[in-house]
């Protein structure tokens, strides 16, 4: 494994990647779903942290999200197993329609 010499906020990786950054915390709130080390918590006080990713790990998840829209019913399954809440997928469905 390579030395992590930086990393990106989720709120940055969003805007590189022109996605919808709770969609991308909604992914990598379970850090089993990129490979270990993709995923680090940068803590900026007692109880406060941002999630932020390696390049390995934004190339991880760019290639997951354009695997899962192959098709409607891929992205539809994708979204419904990552994401618990019900506007946020109306909200992301709505945006992909555009």
């Amino acid at each position: 494994m390579a030395t992590v010499t930086h990393v990106r906020t989720i709120k940055f990786v969003a805007e590189i990647l022109e996605e919808d950054p709770e969609l991308l915390q909604a992914i990598v709130s379970n850090d089993d779903n990129l490979s270990y080390g993709s995923i680090i918590s940068v803590y900026t006080g007692d109880d406060e942290s941002v999630t932020a990713l390696t390049d390995d790990g934004m190339d991880e998840l760019e290639q997951m999200l354009s695997h899962a829209r192959r098709s409607t019913g891929e992205w539809n399954d994708f979204l419904y197993s990552f994401v618990d809440d019900k506007e946020l997928i109306a909200r992301i469905k709505a945006k992909s329609a555009r």
